[in-house]
């Protein structure tokens, strides 16, 4: 039985849990939404080749669908590239992905189209605010694979204590862990930000992630309500981090 529940936990951890990964939030152009998927749906194949050439382990691109950001051009989709090393995401951005479309797409598409298609990547986006992250704790990635159509939120926060990963390594994610036991929940992760573009908004220094099961109510420290318990342990949370923006995203397409 515990050589069972170890190679359950082993695959759900590889379709979700890399070490790092680049967050690479896009506010678009009005009106480009389309012109943007179509690029998106260009790159797909390219992404796919690079995954299987070991220069990054996975990518998917995410709809934002509901956003508490009242800053001036908030992100309407994340795209996340995942990495199972620093120096592989280090490497990433000399990958040739000029050779890649000819691979891919030979006897598909021409070199002009295929050129057309490199210039129109950018086009679409007014801005791209680009995160590099490093995994701090995560649990496994319940219910199966993520497919198109699944949810996941994202929540920026900034740390007040040297203590705040641990509260939330060692008190928060147990009590998540209980809830994916009991299918009230697929997957918590905290990650950390070591790095980010010049654009990027600069006060957060870590990002939750969490995918829930729609329509199932969590019974997690959030429900301790005003007892003791929950009080303190509330107090706890607040005085280690503050949380900042919050988004929900929809999964519009994964390569792994």
């Amino acid at each position: 039985m515990k050589n069972l529940i170890l190679t359950t936990i082993l695959l759900f951890t590889a379709t979700i849990n890399a070490q790092y990964a680049i967050i690479s939030a896009v506010d678009l152009n009005e009106g480009t939404e389309n012109d943007y998927l179509q690029t998106e749906k260009f790159w797909g194949p390219l992404h796919k080749k690079a995954i299987e050439d070991g220069v990054q382990t996975q990518q998917a691109v995410w709809k934002v669908i509901q956003t508490n950001d009242q800053r001036d051009n908030p992100a309407d989709y994340f795209i996340i590239t995942s990495f199972s090393s620093k120096e592989q995401l280090a490497n990433y951005s000399s990958a040739d992905y000029g050779a890649y479309a000819q691979e891919v797409y030979k006897g598909k598409m021409s070199r002009r189209a295929i050129t057309r298609m490199f210039e129109a990547s950018n086009n679409s986006s007014n801005e791209r605010r680009n995160y590099h992250i490093e995994a701090v704790s995560r649990t496994i990635l319940a219910g199966g694979d993520l497919e198109p159509g699944d949810r996941m939120s994202i929540t920026s926060t900034i740390a007040k204590s040297d203590d705040f990963e641990s509260w939330e390594s060692e008190i928060i994610k147990p009590m998540v862990e209980k809830e994916i036991l009991m299918g009230q929940h697929r997957y918590w992760g905290l990650a950390k930000v070591y790095e980010r573009t010049d654009n990027a908004y600069k006060n957060a220094t870590h990002f939750f992630f969490n995918i829930g099961v729609p329509d199932v109510p969590r019974t997690g420290w959030e429900s301790m309500g005003d007892t003791f318990e929950g009080t303190k342990l509330r107090e706890g949370v607040q005085s280690a981090s503050d949380h900042q923006n919050f988004v929900t995203l929809e999964l519009v397409s994964i390569h792994n």
